[in-house]
């Protein structure tokens, strides 16, 4: 099949369609897809046919939005540039996890394939950025941990955290000063009476210092060492079971490490 020509435009576009079910079975609808990527829903009708007509996406009228195997290679080499270069702005230029993001999408067009895999190396070949999301490796294939959205977890359950959306800065600026951070070991305290609040409890090592992601000082929580999360804090948070307690009720919502299952073409590429 003759290569799709791209652009910067038609590469966002994937990269949203597929980051969309990354953590979640549900596909994208047009309507999401434009709040997602901020513009007019006449935008983005006009940019799934030509997503369509390029073989880069499935979608009938009214319908949801499927990637092609195409859509999805493409999809990934974008996920891949977008989150190593994530990475090296906050590993090598100091940059704080709210801040790589729009750095990152004005950068990923721009810089060449050579470019992004002399920078894998010099991290180290990571397989999450900053944030938890995985990097794909050159062939597609992705590494994922069982995890949970912190909201679905039941009182008692412990977990490190996993994953934190990066949707929202001002967001991850908040759960960075109450000590919230990658590998964060959480217990659910309960739901707070009539819809309230979810409480958690952060767990510290004893002579281990308090810090928060990047050395972040911790902003005070109650005596008991207890937080409140509203639905959008605790929505934006994923976290991997540590053991289970008496009358858990959670199940494994994701598999374990994974590669992703699709064509051959993502496994060898050149071929």
């Amino acid at each position: 099949m003759k290569a799709p020509l791209t652009s910067s435009s038609i590469e966002d576009y994937v990269k949203v369609i597929y980051a969309f079910t990354e953590w979640q079975d549900k596909p994208i609808t047009s309507t999401q897809l434009a709040v997602r990527l901020g513009v007019a829903n006449s935008s983005v009708s006009e940019m799934v046919r030509k997503l369509k007509d390029q073989g880069l996406v499935d979608h009938k009228p009214y319908s949801p939005i499927h990637l092609t195997e195409p859509g999805l290679k493409l999809a990934l080499a974008m996920v891949r540039r977008h989150r190593l270069l994530e990475t090296y702005l906050v590993r090598e230029l100091g940059y704080s996890w709210d801040e790589v993001h729009d750095e990152a999408e004005q950068l990923e067009h721009a810089v060449s394939e050579t470019f992004i895999e002399r920078m894998s190396a010099k991290l180290g070949h990571p397989t999450r950025d900053p944030h938890g999301d995985p990097i794909p490796d050159p062939h597609g294939g992705i590494s994922m941990p069982p995890s949970h959205r912190l909201d679905e977890l039941d009182p008692g359950h412990r977990g490190c955290v996993s994953r934190i959306s990066d949707h929202d800065p001002e967001l991850l600026r908040y759960l960075g000063q109450h000590g919230i951070g990658l590998d964060t070991e959480l217990e659910i305290v309960g739901r707070r009476p009539f819809g309230g609040t979810l409480e958690v409890r952060r767990i510290t090592s004893p002579g281990v210092p308090d810090t928060g992601p990047q050395g972040t000082a911790v902003a005070d929580t109650d005596d008991a060492g207890h937080l409140n999360l509203g639905d959008e804090a605790a929505a934006s948070l994923w976290v991997t079971t540590q053991g289970y307690h008496p009358g858990c009720t959670v199940q494994e919502l994701t598999g374990g490490s994974l590669m992703t299952p699709h064509s051959d073409a993502l496994d060898h590429p050149g071929s």
